[in-house]
């Protein structure tokens, strides 16, 4: 297999940017000291990084810098969130409601409550992966005490009505917590014009490093509490025992920072590239069907069904170009997600489904690669392969709209 020239699986995983990098390296080396020694300048040197990066945090989402706390990242915080209101809240309600579409790190731990004996509501998508409002407020009853809902989704890119849904919990007094991991640099998150109470975030997926992230807790109108899920020390408002990842702080404030300084730029380039990447698979390509609403979608990501082929076999064919069936969790089995699942798309539209991410380093030239490669290989595997189910052609600008 050769090793790929283009990155577009910016969804996964991104590289770090060097600004971060050259950030977090004093603090590898010579401001190796642990925040929580009181005793020494070492100790107050690394705390007064930390308490600086919060405050960068904090600001970057119009939240109090005691309102951030560190984790390991968005699975650790999704974790914290719906288990810790679950438990801390239990004698007020046992309901969740949540969202078919999740990320598996939401899901499982809605599984894992359930068996405890937590009622959740799983809501539905429409076929572009929209939520209905009025189902949202429909499932909401006298003990619901969350609801959990991604800002954008990690596979298709859409976005959920995030003012509305803040609304209609601040209405019904119940905590709103979302994964914001895709949002983060794509749109803009302020925790209280959009009514979050609970926000996880992490820092590899904004060209920050890997293993660290964070969840905004609201600390009034209303005051959140959390059960912790770590215990074994004093750390982040005793939500979070354990040794601060102070590099990995670091690392996270920088890159949220430049999300900031460069976010007009980015939200146009990616959204350029994008564009232009859809408008050469459709003018190249036929019969392809676009998963999820265009209009309702991150800038930098396209999920794309190459109907009459396999995704996986398009995958192995363009090993010099990085790209997804699906989520990363996902990646090692054949089955459609249950993303795909969850929008009743045809059949063969969930397994010749692939996942374009674009991100901050991707250029135009990568672009009219990646259109060359995909011209000259969906063809050549529909020659080869029979289709799985006969579809109706629909264009990208249609979406999936089925008969």
């Amino acid at each position: 297999m050769k090793e790929a020239r283009v990155y577009l699986d910016y969804h996964a995983t991104t590289p770090i940017d060097n600004r971060v990098f050259n950030a977090m390296l004093p603090f590898l080396k010579e401001d190796f000291g642990n925040p929580s020694s009181t005793f020494h300048s070492y100790g107050w040197k690394t705390r007064e990084a930390v308490n600086d990066a919060r405050k960068t945090i904090a600001a970057s989402f119009k939240a109090q810098p005691r309102e951030i706390i560190f984790t390991s990242g968005s699975t650790e915080s999704n974790n914290l969130a719906i288990r810790g209101v679950t438990a801390k809240y239990r004698t007020k309600g046992n309901h969740i409601i949540t969202c078919s579409t999740e990320h598996k790190s939401v899901l499982s731990v809605c599984s894992y409550l359930e068996n405890l004996g937590v009622n959740v509501t799983y809501l539905p998508v429409d076929r572009n992966g929209l939520l209905d409002l009025n189902k949202l407020y429909d499932a909401i009853t006298d003990t619901t005490i969350l609801i959990s809902l991604m800002t954008a989704n990690n596979e298709i890119g859409v976005i959920h009505p995030m003012k509305e849904i803040g609304r209609i919990t601040k209405e019904k007094n119940i905590i709103f917590h979302t994964d914001a991991t895709q949002a983060v640099g794509k749109m803009k998150l302020d925790v209280d014009e959009l009514g979050i109470d609970l926000m996880s975030l992490t820092g590899h997926k904004i060209y920050g490093p890997k293993g660290i992230g964070i969840l905004y807790v609201r600390s009034e109108n209303p005051t959140v509490q959390l059960e912790p899920q770590i215990t074994g020390g004093s750390q982040e408002n005793n939500l979070r025992a354990g040794t601060l990842n102070v590099p990995g702080i670091i690392g996270l404030a920088k890159a949220i920072e430049l999300c900031d300084e460069l976010y007009q730029e980015e939200i146009h380039s990616t959204k350029n590239l994008r564009d232009m990447l859809l408008e050469g698979i459709r003018q190249n390509i036929d019969n392809i069907g676009v998963n999820g609403s265009l209009e309702h979608r991150i800038p930098n990501n396209l999920n794309i069904s190459f109907r009459g082929i396999e995704a996986q076999a398009l995958l192995m064919m363009l090993d010099d170009i990085a790209l997804s069936l699906g989520s990363a969790c996902l990646g090692s089995t054949i089955e459609p997600s249950h993303v795909l699942r969850a929008l009743y798309i045809p059949e063969e539209d969930m397994y010749s489904a692939v996942r374009f991410g674009l991100g901050r380093f991707t250029s135009d030239e990568e672009i009219q690669y990646v259109i060359e490669r995909l011209t000259e290989t969906v063809p050549m595997l529909r020659s080869q392969q029979p289709s799985r189910k006969k579809t109706k052609t629909t264009t990208a600008k249609e979406g999936n709209k089925y008969e």
